[in-house]
């Protein structure tokens, strides 16, 4: 059995695309639909930055969706795959998670931009620059890096945001807090702590009014559901229904994303293949969790060709 997954921030970079349009006019019509959903000329940002403006949340959240959505529609179109009889379920990290609805019919490609720029926004005018920070653990396994959140927040925001790999979580609070745990990780026998360049603290309760503002447009965005699983970020579990997927996305934005836990479910499920599309980000997190998995990074027309061999 076979998991399509797609990766979150931290995926971009000044270029991303560039080669894929130039060789595939079906990536060049999922650019072009995006830019028109936006009204930007979003594409021209990713190929040639600048890169300050392309890192905002606002401008990286839809450009890594849609270069994820226009490596899977090559694959689609051009190789003539369908994800229907190909996948068995779809996962994705944080914001991937669109691109994974977005993927299996939930959401038309319009949409997903639409509500991703309104994601970035909205998360990045919860909380001004400076006043949240985010960290992530090496070496820490859940319950070590909550047990120094607890002792870190005192009395302010410290949480765990991202569970992603046996030996990777993100911390996510108030700035003073995540610098105190990034202090204190040697006595709760984590490696290190490294605090991350982003602008805002995302995926903990400082995110209330970004999770709001996404109740308020989900709820007016018509969506048949899903016409595969998709593995849900705070739940870890497979969700197909439109009204349940609206609510856990609304969830998503101060909860936590149980990348985890996620994998080791769809294992536990059965599926053992898993392919990560636009990014590499991911698939190493998987290859943590359940070492015995076969993971592939599809990216170039190279990696799409050898796909469609394969697959």
């Amino acid at each position: 059995m076979r998991a399509f997954i797609f990766p979150g921030q931290g995926s971009h970079s000044v270029g991303m695309g560039s080669a894929l349009a130039a060789a595939s006019p079906v990536a060049r019509e999922v650019f072009g639909e995006v830019d028109e959903a936006l009204g930007q000329n979003l594409f021209r940002l990713m190929s040639e930055g600048p890169e300050s403006d392309l890192m905002l949340t606002e401008n990286a959240q839809p450009a890594i969706m849609a270069h994820a959505l226009a490596v899977l529609r090559v694959v689609e179109k051009e190789g003539g795959v369908s994800i229907r009889d190909k996948a068995n379920a779809v996962a994705g990290h944080s914001l991937g998670e669109y691109s994974a609805l977005c993927a299996v019919g939930a959401f038309d490609l319009a949409t997903t931009a639409k509500l991703l720029k309104l994601r970035g926004q909205s998360m990045q005018a919860a909380v001004p620059i400076g006043e949240g920070a985010m960290a992530a653990l090496l070496g820490a396994d859940i319950a070590k890096a909550e047990a120094l959140a607890a002792a870190a927040a005192q009395g302010e925001v410290c949480t765990v945001a991202n569970d992603n790999d046996p030996g990777q979580v993100v911390i996510s609070g108030q700035k003073a807090a995540i610098e105190r745990a990034v202090e204190m990780v040697r006595d709760f026998e984590i490696k290190r702590g490294v605090l991350l360049a982003v602008s805002a603290p995302f995926h903990c309760p400082l995110m209330q009014p970004a999770a709001d503002a996404m109740a308020e447009a989900l709820a007016a965005t018509p969506s048949p559901g899903a016409f595969l699983q998709v593995y849900a970020n705070v739940t870890a579990a497979p969700v197909t229904d439109a009204a349940e997927i609206k609510e856990l996305l609304v969830r998503q934005v101060t909860g936590r994303v149980r990348w985890r836990e996620s994998i080791a479910a769809m294992w536990d499920a059965g599926i053992t293949d898993f392919v990560e599309f636009g990014g590499k980000v991911v698939g190493p997190m998987v290859k943590r969790t359940v070492p015995d998995a076969t993971v592939s990074s599809i990216i170039t027309m190279d990696d799409i060709e050898g796909l469609i061999k394969t697959i």
